[in-house]
């Protein structure tokens, strides 16, 4: 099986794919062009806001108009119809090196995020928001590029990696937000690429795309390989569920860094892939303000 071009998005660093079932829309972000994108499924529009940051990540929120945003110097609500930019909170402002990456809200709605350092050295820490916009620091070691957060259906288990260790973690998760102590889940060879954002499926299997690997891989609670998808993209980035019966996964892509030999190799690099893999996913969990 092999994903197909949804979205010529040509996206230098495509990233954080979630579909709003409330609305029938996959939201993706630009990293490095300081974009959101959307793509409406029922008549194929695309639309696109340009921030005043890169945004490494983002969450919908429980009022449907707003994305909480992961800008790079910190947290922000967004309202996609006013666009207007609440104050942003910042996120360490001691270390202009880095800058918020991938992250999903856990299954009680709290955002959690990892950071990026622009060397790829693990400085960066993990965070989590709570719903009065207050942050805290994630008793995790520092990563260089913290990605792959995702959750198991039912909330217990928390997935992350620093990507240059080419090792997605596993820990457990309590409702209170206690966190366990992380242990190895995959481990990628050197020749398959490195792990970058994941989505898991309703039946708890991680879906997890390979920078460099230009496939989607899915893991079993054990942590064995089931299934194994192409995309015809090198870099490919991160799924979401998606469709009326998330029943489809989209994949992002990424453009940044191939040269013009590779681009003829792959023209579709930095699009949004779709395929149908046989598992369906879960409604994204939202980000709720506190009153």
């Amino acid at each position: 099986m092999t994903a197909q071009l949804r979205v010529d998005a040509r996206a230098r660093l495509g990233e954080c794919p979630l579909w709003c079932e409330r609305t029938g829309a996959l939201y993706w972000t630009d990293i490095e062009s300081a974009t959101l994108g959307r793509w409406r499924e029922a008549d194929g529009s695309v639309h696109h806001w340009t921030l005043p940051e890169r945004v490494g990540s983002f969450a919908l929120c429980e009022d449907g108009s707003q994305l909480l945003l992961g800008l790079a110097s910190g947290i922000a609500l967004f309202d996609t119809v006013s666009q207007a930019l609440s104050p942003i909170v910042p996120v360490e402002p001691d270390r202009p090196d880095t800058r918020i990456n991938d992250g999903r809200c856990d299954r009680q709605g709290r955002f959690v995020f990892g950071m990026y350092h622009r060397k790829e050295e693990p400085v960066g820490h993990f965070y989590r928001v709570n719903r009065d916009l207050q942050i805290e620091r994630l008793a995790l070691p520092p990563a260089g590029v913290g990605n792959s957060i995702a959750f198991s259906p039912d909330g217990a288990t928390m997935y992350y990696t620093d990507s240059p260790t080419r090792t997605i973690f596993r820990l457990d998760y309590d409702v209170d937000g206690t966190l366990g102590q992380p242990t190895p889940f995959v481990r990628l060879r050197a020749d398959e690429g490195f792990p970058d954002g994941s989505a898991v499926d309703a039946e708890g299997g991680l879906w997890n795309a390979q920078w460099r690997g230009a496939r989607v891989v899915r893991y079993d609670a054990h942590g064995t390989e089931t299934a194994r998808i192409d995309v015809p993209a090198s870099q490919a980035t991160c799924p979401a569920f998606g469709g009326a019966a998330l029943d489809r996964l989209y994949v992002t892509s990424a453009r940044a860094g191939l040269d013009d030999a590779a681009l003829l190799r792959e023209p579709a690099a930095g699009g949004v892939f779709e395929l149908v893999p046989g598992w369906h996913g879960l409604p994204e969990s939202r980000f709720a303000v506190a009153a």
